[in-house]
C-alpha cells in the first residue's frame, strides 16, 4: 500500500475516535452546519472557510485541526484528459531518464471518468504525440468521421451550410468518443507507468509556503456527525488541471493576480444526453452541428448531434447555450428540449429511448481571455486557464498537448527536487513554452470568431465575419476583438424581458428536469458541509428574485435552485437542492450578484457519467 493511501487510512481511524470529543468540544459548529442552505430574514455569512476563515469563526473554537501530509515531487490536481496527459508525460521522461519521480494525481470523481462530460468529437492530433501506438494499445476511438454536416435552423426548415476544407467545423481526420471512457483508458495507461493516481479525494484547499509560493493542497473534510479532516499532498510543484472554473483556479487567480493582463473568461453550457435510437436511422460516424433556432440571433449556442459506432446504435446529442445571454427567462435545458422537436432532428430520435443526460460549464473566452499560467509553486493546465476553440468546440487536443508542455518545462528542474522544501518552484518555461506552440497559434487564429458575434446582426454578423475574415485570411487581420465582460452581468432586468413560453415535455423525446437528472447518475452524502454557500443569504431574495425573476432557478441544469413560500407565508426563500448538483458549475459562473460561491463535496460525489 503507498504511503499515501496507509495516512489516509490512519487519518480516518484517528478522527472517527476524535469525533465525539469534537462534538461536545463544540456543539454550536454542528447545529451550524446541519442548517439547510437556504435564503433566511435574518442573513448569515455562508461557513465555508474560503469565504470566513475558520481562525476567525469562534464555531471552530477548540477543533483539533491537525492533518496528516506526505510529500511527492508532482502532485497534480484533476484526473481529466490534462492532468492524465501531465502524469504520463512526466513518467515517460522520468523512465527514459531512468529517474525517479513520485507523481501523485488526485480526482474527485469516485473513479477516473465519472465526472468527464463532452460532446465529443476528438481531433487526435496529441494522442498521436502523447502515445503513437494508442491504436495498438486499445484507445477507446473506434468511430472516425465519415460525414459532416452543418446547418442554419429555422423554426420548422434547415438550410445547409456546405463545410469547406479549413473551417474551424471541418472533422475531417477525426473521432467520435465517449471521453469518460478515453479518460478511464487513460489512466490505467498513466497507473503502467507507475503514477499514483486517487480518485475520490477532492483537493479543497491550496496550501502556501511562508514565502507565499504554493506548497500543495489538502483534500476535502468530510462528514459533520461524523467529522475528518483532510490530509495535506505537499510537492516542489503542483499542476492544476481541475476542468473549466476550477474551485482551488479561483483562489490562484486572486492569490497572484493571474488575470491582471487579460480580458474576463466568458462561458457557455453544455448539456448532452445519450440515445439508442431505431437502427434504420442509425449512420455511424456522422456528425451534424447546427446554429440559430430556438434561440434567437442575439444568444450565442448551437446543437451536435454524432452517431457513435460502438456495436450498439447509439447517439449522443447536445446542446451549447453562452452564459453571456440577456433574457433572465431563459432555460438552457428546455431550449434544448425544444431543439429536440425540430422536424430535422425528431426524425432521428422516433422510436429510440433516452439513456443517460448530463451537462457542465465551458470556457468560451478563447485568447483573450487567456490568464498568466504560471506561479511560485505551480501551474494551471488545460480548461482550467481555458485553452478550448471554441469555433472548433474542441479542447481535449488543446488541454492534452498543454499538460505535456507543462511537463516537459517541469522534468529538466528535477535536480532540485530535493528535501526539505522550504518554498514552491517557479516554472516560467512553460508559459514560454506554451506561446511557442500549437495551442497559441490555433487559439490566436480564431480569437475574432467568437466576439464578433456582439453586433446588431448577432448569429449572421459573426457567421459573415468568419467566412470573410477567418477562411481568406486565417486569423491575420491587425485587430483582435473584445468580449463583453462577465456572464455575469449581462442579465437585464425581468421587467425588460418577454418571459419564454416553453412546450411542456411530450414524455417521449422531450422530458423534465428531475427525470433527466435521474439518468446522470448523480448522488451526495448528506451529512456533509454545504457545496454550494452563499456569501451573503438575503441576495437571493433581496436582488435575484426581486430584480432578475431568479434566473438560478432556470439557468441551473439540474433542479438545485428552487424559490419556495416562507413557513410564515409571507415571503420567498431561496432553497438548495446540493443533492441534485452536476457539478457543471453555471451558478458560480452565472449568478447576477455573484454571491453563489461553488466549492468541492466530498470526494466520490457528484454524477457518474461513466462514459456519457
Amino acid at each position: 500500500m503507498s504511503p499515501i493511501l496507509l495516512s489516509l487510512s490512519a487519518q480516518r481511524c484517528i478522527r472517527a475516535w476524535s469525533t465525539v470529543k469534537t462534538e461536545h468540544a463544540c456543539p454550536q459548529l454542528y447545529t451550524a452546519l446541519h442548517r439547510r442552505a437556504c435564503s433566511s430574514v435574518a442573513p448569515r455569512i455562508t461557513t465555508h472557510y474560503t469565504i470566513h476563515p475558520r481562525e476567525k469563526d469562534p464555531r471552530w473554537e477548540g477543533v483539533e485541526m491537525e492533518r496528516f501530509a506526505d510529500e511527492a515531487d508532482v502532485v497534480i490536481v484533476g484526473g481529466g484528459p490534462a492532468g492524465l496527459s501531465a502524469a504520463i508525460r512526466l513518467k515517460q521522461l522520468a523512465n527514459e531518464h531512468k529517474k525517479e519521480l513520485r507523481v501523485c494525481l488526485v480526482e474527485k470523481a469516485s473513479q477516473m471518468g465519472a465526472h468527464t462530460l463532452s460532446g465529443a468529437c476528438l481531433e487526435p492530433s496529441a494522442f498521436n504525440e502523447l502515445i503513437p501506438d494508442w491504436k495498438e494499445r486499445g484507445a477507446p476511438l473506434h468511430t472516425p468521421v465519415t460525414e459532416d454536416v452543418f446547418s442554419i435552423l429555422t423554426e420548422k426548415h434547415r438550410i445547409p451550410v456546405p463545410m469547406l476544407p479549413g473551417l474551424p467545423m471541418n472533422n475531417h481526420g477525426n473521432y467520435i468518443v465517449r471521453l469518460g471512457n478515453v479518460v478511464r483508458w487513460m489512466g490505467e495507461q498513466a497507473e503502467e507507468l507507475g503514477v499514483e493516481i486517487y480518485p475520490g479525494y477532492a483537493a479543497s484547499e491550496v496550501l502556501f509556503h511562508e514565502d507565499g509560493s504554493v506548497k500543495g493542497i489538502a483534500t476535502n473534510d468530510v462528514g459533520i456527525d461524523v467529522f475528518e479532516r483532510g490530509m495535506e499532498l505537499h510537492a516542489k510543484v503542483t499542476i492544476f488541471g481541475e476542468g473549466c472554473h476550477g474551485h482551488l483556479a479561483k483562489q490562484l487567480y486572486k492569490k497572484f493576480n493571474l488575470r491582471e493582463n487579460c480580458e474576463p473568461q466568458t462561458y457557455a453550457i453544455g448539456l448532452k444526453e445519450m440515445w439508442m435510437i431505431d437502427e434504420k436511422r442509425w449512420r455511424p460516424g456522422r456528425v451534424e452541428h447546427s446554429v440559430a433556432w430556438p434561440l434567437n440571433r442575439h444568444t450565442y449556442g448551437g446543437s451536435f448531434l454524432y452517431h457513435l459506432n460502438e456495436g450498439e446504435p447509439l447517439v449522443a446529442l447536445g446542446f451549447v447555450v453562452g452564459l453571456d445571454y440577456s433574457n433572465p427567462y431563459l432555460s438552457p435545458f428546455r431550449e434544448f428540449q425544444r431543439w429536440k422537436h425540430h422536424p430535422f432532428v425528431a426524425p432521428t430520435l422516433e422510436g429510440g429511448h433516452r439513456i443517460a443526460y448530463g451537462a457542465r460549464a465551458l470556457n468560451e473566452g478563447g485568447f483573450q481571455s487567456i490568464p498568466e499560467v504560471t506561479f511560485p509553486g505551480g501551474l494551471l493546465i488545460g480548461c482550467s486557464p481555458g485553452f478550448m476553440n471554441v469555433p472548433k468546440i474542441k479542447g481535449t487536443h488543446t488541454a492534452m498537448k498543454s499538460g505535456m508542455l507543462a511537463a516537459e518545462a517541469i522534468f529538466p528542474k528535477r535536480s532540485v527536487f530535493f528535501p526539505p522544501v522550504f518554498e514552491g518552484l517557479h516554472v516560467p518555461e512553460y508559459s514560454e513554452m506554451l506561446k511557442k506552440s500549437s495551442i497559441w497559434k490555433e487559439l490566436h487564429a480564431v480569437r475574432n470568431i467568437r466576439p464578433s458575434f456582439h453586433n446588431y446582426f448577432g448569429l449572421y454578423g459573426g457567421m459573415v465575419y468568419t467566412g470573410i475574415f477567418y477562411w481568406i485570411l486565417r486569423g491575420k487581420e491587425p485587430w483582435t476583438l473584445k468580449h463583453c465582460g462577465m456572464d455575469a452581468h449581462q442579465l437585464k432586468p425581468a421587467k425588460d424581458c418577454t418571459p419564454i413560453d416553453y412546450p411542456k415535455p411530450d414524455g417521449k423525446i422531450s422530458f423534465d428536469l428531475l427525470s433527466s437528472v435521474a439518468l446522470s447518475g448523480t448522488n451526495h452524502e448528506g451529512d456533509q458541509p454545504a457545496h454550494l454557500t452563499l456569501r451573503d443569504d438575503s441576495v437571493p431574495v433581496d436582488r435575484n428574485l426581486a430584480l432578475f425573476d431568479g434566473p438560478e432557478q432556470r439557468f441551473c441544469p439540474a433542479g438545485v435552485y428552487e424559490y419556495v413560500p416562507l413557513d410564515t407565508g409571507d415571503g420567498m426563500r431561496l432553497q438548495i437542492n446540493a443533492q441534485n448538483c452536476v457539478h457543471c458549475k453555471t451558478c458560480d459562473i452565472k449568478d447576477p450578484s455573484q454571491n453563489i460561491n461553488w466549492v468541492v463535496p466530498e470526494g466520490g460525489g457528484g454524477p457518474a457519467y461513466n462514459g456519457l
